[in-house]
């Protein structure tokens, strides 16, 4: 639990440098909303991991597999790699060559979601499946140490002092923490065996490249399609997120115009905003114990879209310190509660043997949304005329999409059919 924790803060720690922090910077810098959201594309590596992640869970990497293991020896790549794209990120300027910023941001986000492939692919393999709610809350409380505490309100506290691209360097060295894990972390026993190592192809031909393309390209998809209610599943996973998509993009560039400062931010989203995830991720992990993950989901997505009307109260509350604590408070607990919940069931759809390229795609859908979707909030917002009371109603709204399709998974797939139907496959 303390590795998936670790794990957990290196995934969470690249977010906020690519998406909130880097809206601000981008902002600040005299970047029109529009500009801002559009600028999110940059991150659709997180939303197409799925397309490399077979390689990630079959390619033996040459020396590192046979010292580390196929999962830890993808994790330290990944990590000292992204270590690199995160200062090189940080010597870049939008005020003077926006397409080093663009390609930079690609790097990161692209070293990031490869990363996460490895992390989460990890996470399913070494718990057992009882261990899956606790793991995930686990896993979700790290992401927010990293991507909340460090990298977003401490990202803010050193840029308000020592600039945006000292910042930068800086929080890439903290990466070293997870390198240092990955090296002291077990390497888990479950999963695929057929890994694939094109230094090993004998002469003879006996071990078959096409065999094991169709294995790690293929097979994980159609062991997926192959199970009741495939398609249903898949609709549900990319529109759940629908309302926080649009929402977690443009909160930064929210926040500046109402007029508060980043430090200002930086305190609300530390000392309430962390606090309020961490609570409500302990409460997401208990309520998947205690209800399931079906209703723990039906819970999170209801609030979900009640505190998205808090943020409306918020725009025309205007630079009020109060309320804008209340609504990162509801907005950081519900979304530890749900994202749990939702962390639990796309592990449980995972089989082991292809738990990092089916856990990728199934994240993937989810990251459609935040990415693609979210890129477009800026203009929807200059639609709007800048209305912003009437933008969070509109997330609202669209947090309410999934619902009805969590309902009928409710009643097609009782939650006992579905844990036996997943413990099977495992």
């Amino acid at each position: 639990m303390l590795i998936i924790l670790i794990f957990g803060f290196a995934s969470g720690l690249p977010a906020p440098l690519v998406y909130s922090n880097l809206s601000i910077w981008l902002t600040d810098a005299g970047f029109t909303r529009s500009n801002v959201g559009l600028f999110g594309l940059a991150t659709s590596a997180y939303a197409l991991n799925f397309l490399w992640a077979p390689l990630i869970d079959r390619l033996r990497l040459p020396f590192l597999t046979n010292w580390l293991g196929r999962r830890r020896s993808w994790a330290l790549v990944t990590q000292i790699l992204l270590m690199i794209a995160i200062a090189l990120m940080g010597m870049t300027d939008p005020n003077e060559n926006v397409a080093q910023v663009a390609l930079a941001c690609v790097f990161v986000a692209f070293l990031s979601a490869t990363q996460d492939i490895v992390i989460d692919a990890y996470r399913v393999d070494v718990l057992e499946r009882d261990e899956y709610g606790a793991g995930s809350a686990v896993a979700i409380w790290g992401w927010h140490i990293g991507g909340t505490l460090v990298g977003g309100a401490g990202g803010l506290y050193l840029a308000d002092t020592l600039g945006w691209n000292a910042t930068y360097q800086i929080l890439a060295g903290t990466l070293l923490v997870a390198a240092i894990a990955t090296l002291a972390a077990p390497e888990p026993t479950r999963g695929s065996a057929a890994d694939f190592d094109a230094s090993q192809v004998p002469e003879s031909g006996t071990v078959s490249i096409v065999i094991w393309l169709r294995n790690a390209l293929i097979d994980p998809f159609t062991d997926f399609i192959r199970r009741d209610w495939w398609l249903l599943i898949l609709v549900f996973v990319f529109v759940f997120k629908f309302g926080d998509a649009l929402l977690g993009r443009m909160s930064g560039v929210f926040y500046r115009e109402l007029g508060f400062s980043l430090t200002e931010i930086a305190d609300i989203t530390k000392v309430f905003g962390l606090a309020a995830i961490c609570i409500g991720v302990l409460a997401g992990g208990a309520l998947v114990k205690l209800i399931g993950t079906f209703r723990s989901l039906l819970a999170g997505g209801l609030a979900a879209a009640a505190t998205n009307l808090i943020y409306a109260y918020l725009a025309t509350a205007g630079q009020d310190l109060s309320v804008f604590a209340v609504a990162v408070i509801a907005d950081n607990f519900t979304s530890g509660l749900a994202t749990v919940a939702f962390v639990a069931y796309l592990s449980s759809l995972c089989n082991a043997a292809f738990s990092a390229t089916q856990y990728a795609l199934l994240n993937s859908l989810g990251n459609l949304a935040r990415i693609w979707f979210a890129s477009s909030a800026g203009i929807v917002v200059d639609q709007l005329g800048g209305d912003w009371a009437l933008f969070f109603a509109i997330t609202a709204g669209l947090a309410l999409l999934g619902l009805p399709l969590l309902l009928i998974l409710m009643i097609v797939m009782p939650e006992r059919h579905e844990s036996k139907q997943s413990s099977e496959s495992t």
